[in-house]
C-alpha cells in the first residue's frame, strides 16, 4: 500500500534505525525473535538494536561478542550475561513471562577444544527457554565416557553434537538416542582436516538417519535448532 506521496506506508514490524531495519515480528512468525550478529558492529549500533528489541520485550541474543564490546555494553546494561567462552551475550526482556520449561536439549562435545562452540550452543539453547545439560569430552578415542553419560541425556528432546576432528561423534551419538541429532562441526584439528571440512563431510556422511548437520562452528546454529525441536515436543506434551 503506497501513501499519497508514493512512499511505502511504515511497517510497525520493522524497527528502522538507519544502520539496521530490526524484525519486531520474528517472534511471532519463528518462535524467538532475531538475534544479532556482533561481528563488525559498533557499540552504538548494538545498543541501538538492543534498545528496539528491548521496547518489544524481546529477550535479547547476540552471538561473536567480543570481550572490547562486552565491555561497552556491559556498562549500559550491568545485569546482562556476557558468556566470554562462547562470545555470547543476553539481556532478559522485562515484559517475559515465566513459563514452563521449553523441552530438554544437551549439548555432548567431542573434546574439551570445542567448548567455545558448545557455550555458544547452550547460551542459545537456554535463551530459547529449554532446559539444558552439558557432556563435555566424550569423543570416540574413549567410547566408554559416552556410554557412562548415556542415562543423562537419553529423554532428551534434541541433542546437539559438537565435534571437530574426523567428526565422528554425532553418528555414534545418533545410534543411541530417539530424537534429532544436530551436528556441529568445528575447525578443531590437525593440518588434513582443513579447518573443519572433514568434519563437516564425515558428519554429513552419516549412517546414523536421526544426524541433521550445521556449518563449521556454528553453534548458535546447533542450539537455535534443537531449541525449537525442543519447544515444539514440549508443546505437544502439554497438549496430551
Amino acid at each position: 500500500m503506497k501513501s499519497e506521496n508514493n512512499e511505502s506506508a511504515p511497517d510497525h514490524h520493522i524497527a528502522d534505525l538507519g544502520d539496521a531495519q530490526i524484525d519486531l515480528d520474528r517472534s511471532r512468525r519463528c518462535g524467538f525473535p532475531e538475534v544479532i550478529f556482533a561481528e563488525g558492529k559498533t557499540t552504538a549500533t548494538m545498543v541501538k538494536i538492543f534498545e528496539a528489541l528491548l521496547r518489544n520485550g524481546a529477550d535479547v541474543l547476540a552471538t561473536r561478542v567480543s570481550e572490547e564490546q562486552a565491555a561497552g555494553l556491559l556498562e549500559k546494561y550491568p545485569a546482562a550475561r556476557y558468556n566470554a567462552v562462547g562470545r555470547t551475550f543476553r539481556i532478559p526482556g522485562e515484559g517475559r513471562k515465566t513459563e514452563a520449561c521449553q523441552g530438554k536439549v544437551t549439548i555432548v562435545t567431542a573434546g574439551t577444544s570445542d567448548l567455545p562452540v558448545a557455550e555458544e550452543a547452550r547460551e542459545t539453547a537456554l535463551w530459547t527457554g529449554a532446559a539444558v545439560t552439558m557432556i563435555q569430552d566424550v569423543g570416540v578415542a574413549g567410547p566408554h565416557r559416552l556410554t557412562a553419560n548415556l542415562p543423562l541425556f537419553a529423554e532428551s528432546d534434541a541433542v546437539v553434537v559438537v565435534a571437530g576432528m574426523e567428526g565422528a561423534l554425532p553418528s555414534v551419538v545418533g545410534g543411541h538416542v530417539a530424537c534429532p541429532v544436530i551436528a556441529v562441526p568445528t575447525s578443531v584439528g590437525y593440518g588434513a582436516s582443513f579447518g573443519g571440512v572433514a568434519a563437516l563431510l564425515g558428519m554429513l556422511n552419516s549412517c546414523a538417519s536421526n544426524v541433521a548437520v550445521v556449518n563449521i562452528d556454528a553453534g548458535f546454529k546447533g542450539g537455535y535448532v534443537a531449541g525449537l525441536i525442543a519447544k515444539n515436543v514440549a508443546k505437544q506434551r502439554q497438549l496430551h
